[in-house]
């Protein structure tokens, strides 16, 4: 097919989808979306202006399937790709692919690439262009020969993916007696969300803030710095909440962090939109901890403080256009990413139809979102389904915005992590500055977190409340309008609700059922076994999260309903006892 002018197919779903989608659309582009069949209904599909079906739901035969994406490409006249992130965003045999096809791709060089996507590599570059680096291993090791490593590198440490991010593949170990269980599952885990299982040991600094780069590099030698993020409010290693500037980071260790961010890039001869992640200790001191080679989730908080596109910029850099701009950094950005997770059930995943959609307004208000009213989110892939991004003259005016956003936004049908946002922008720790990486699970565990009450059950199995949204009546006492706030939206027969955070069971502890739908890794008993109360009885995927199911009570096993790579559906028995 002859194309005149520029053609992006976007190699993604959800939100960073619809966000290309939207900057393409302003520059007079084409877009062309993908989707599995879990995803014929998205809102990137009808956004975009021509969309092939990539396979089954299943990421493998979809959305990390390069024979399929290129052949919609193909199909669709696409003259260039953009990866988004996650999936294939930083996998360096289809950027290959895509050039090899004649195609532009809308990132780093598959050489680049493949230096910086692998962690190890990666750290080496760091070292050599001059940063420091946590100490660990440069080199990917097996559950057989981690040992012998832990031992020099130290408790606790990281078991981190030496390829992806996002947290995925990722466990820390505080013990010797941990290690080849994390070693195993991080493996599997990098396996099944980047398609390569290396990992690596790291040293894990207890009492730190994670503080990132933004840099855009051009084929004409310019590297760009457009400052830095705080992304230090993490919940097992998944970032929650980012904001720009740092309220860490003073003028000099800025330019300090921005020069070592350009010499990384400089050093790995990078091209296109990165990301150079540190671990900022309590002293002042940084250390490398890698490059995303690709656009982050939280880039909006710098296109706020910045007033850049990092899109359009990426589409003109992998045009051969120069990038030649000196951002400045004005007021404060704060970004609240939105899962479909129940924050008071442990941040059980929680797919399903948007039944209630009602952005927030008002001045310097972002909603990124990949979903709308009445569509499904599917749980087959990563639970974010949008974010909400504020801008304020300063922290504090940002802060008090994003407060008053998240009070305005309403979503109904599905759980999401909005209640637990507004929480912890209000903890004296956010306030101050002075959380950490290691804050929020510490805050969680003391039970600082009091999820909002729900009601009880109506007569019919209803429940009016999710505990994530606020539900409004109006009702008129003498002649005045009293307005009335609920909690959530009527929910016809909610799924179970697990009895510790380990896993679920039924109500009589006859049996146990599943707290979500998804796919079952592993079943770990069978007829006849003798269980304790919390022993883990199978491990279920859902939203690429691993959940350990434990038993409630001691028991022998009955029956087993379920085996490996079985699909099940919220409330399903899954294991029965005598």
């Amino acid at each position: 097919m002859a194309v005149s002018t520029p053609r992006i197919l976007i190699a993604n779903r959800g939100e960073i989808a619809v966000r290309v989608i939207r900057t393409c659309r302003e520059l007079g582009i084409p877009t062309v979306a993908v989707y599995s069949d879990a995803d014929r209904q998205a809102l990137h599909v009808d956004m975009a202006d021509d969309a092939y079906r990539l396979g089954s739901a299943s990421p493998a035969e979809s959305y990390l399937n390069v024979p399929r994406i290129m052949e919609a490409a193909a199909r669709s006249g696409a003259t260039a790709v953009h990866p988004g992130y996650g999936f294939l965003a930083e996998n360096a045999e289809f950027a290959a692919a895509v050039g090899q096809a004649g195609l532009t791709f809308i990132g780093p060089s598959p050489q680049a690439m493949s230096m910086l996507g692998d962690k190890m590599a990666a750290r080496r570059a760091a070292h050599e262009a001059g940063a420091p680096i946590t100490p660990g291993t440069l080199g990917p090791i097996s559950a057989s020969d981690a040992a012998s490593e832990a031992e020099r590198v130290g408790f606790p440490l990281l078991v981190k993916a030496a390829f992806g991010g996002g947290g995925k593949g990722m466990r820390l170990v505080n013990h010797a007696d941990e290690l080849e269980d994390a070693v195993t599952r991080a493996a599997r885990e990098a396996r099944a969300y980047f398609g390569r299982p290396e990992v690596f040991l790291e040293r894990y600094i207890a009492t730190a803030h994670h503080v990132e780069a933004q840099i855009i590099a051009d084929d004409h030698g310019n590297v760009v710095f457009f400052g830095e993020r705080d992304c230090s409010l993490q919940r097992r290693n998944q970032k929650l909440v980012e904001e720009s500037p740092s309220p860490v980071v003073d003028a000099d260790l800025r330019v300090r962090i921005g020069e070592a961010a350009t010499a990384i890039a400089r050093q790995a001869a990078y091209r296109n939109a990165g990301t150079v992640e540190f671990l900022l200790a309590d002293d002042g001191s940084f250390y490398f901890m890698e490059v995303n080679a690709r656009l982050q989730v939280e880039h909006p908080v710098t296109e706020m403080v910045t007033g850049f596109d990092l899109v359009r910029l990426q589409i003109r850099a992998a045009m051969g256009e120069r990038v030649d701009v000196s951002p400045e950094i004005r007021g404060h950005a704060i970004e609240c990413r939105l899962n479909a997770e129940d924050p008071a059930k442990d941040f059980l995943p929680g797919p399903g139809r948007v039944t209630r959609f009602e952005p927030p307004g008002g001045p310097f208000v972002r909603l990124d979102a990949g979903v709308s009213e009445g569509r499904e989110v599917v749980g087959n892939y990563d639970s974010l389904i949008g974010k909400l991004v504020c801008w304020g003259e300063d922290r504090d005016a940002a802060r008090r915005r994003t407060l008053r956003a998240l009070d305005e936004m309403v979503i109904g049908g599905i759980p999401t992590t909005a209640a637990f946002h507004r929480w912890v922008l209000q903890t004296p720790e956010f306030v101050e500055g002075h959380h950490t990486t290691r804050f929020v699970e510490a805050a969680l565990a003391d039970g600082r977190f009091v999820p909002p009450s729900e009601p009880a059950p109506a007569a019919d199995g209803s429940v009016r409340g999710d505990g994530s949204s606020p539900f409004h009546i109006s009702v008129e006492v003498d002649g005045h309008h009293v307005p009335v706030l609920l909690w959530g939206v009527e929910l016809p027969h909610p799924p179970p609700v697990p009895e510790s955070a380990a896993g679920a069971s039924s109500g009589d502890s006859a049996s146990i059922t599943a707290p979500m739908q998804g796919t079952i890794l592993q079943v770990m008993v069978e007829p006849g076994q003798e269980v304790a109360e919390g022993q883990v009885v199978c491990i279920l995927e859902a939203m690429k999260m691993e959940n350990h199911i434990a038993a409630a009570r001691d028991g022998m096993v009955k029956d087993v309903a379920v085996r490996k790579g079985d699909v099940v559906q919220s409330g399903a028995v899954l294991v029965s006892f005598e």
